[in-house]
């Protein structure tokens, strides 16, 4: 697995977290960032999935 797709999926968690630390507190702007470090880790994982798909294609 490639470090993009690594920490990709670690910044999704942490997002994760970050919205629902948020949400419970009320306090919307950590929801938001919660929000934004998941679209980010998305982001980083589906470019980590390529990266290991051309090292796969090219094995």
């Amino acid at each position: 697995m490639s470090k993009e797709r690594i920490e990709g999926v670690t910044q999704q968690g942490v997002g994760a977290v970050k919205q629902a630390v948020g949400k419970a507190i009320g306090n919307e702007q950590m929801q938001a960032e919660g929000v934004a470090d998941k679209i980010v880790g998305s982001a980083k994982e589906a470019a980590g999935k390529v990266i290991d798909a051309v090292h796969k294609a090219t094995k």
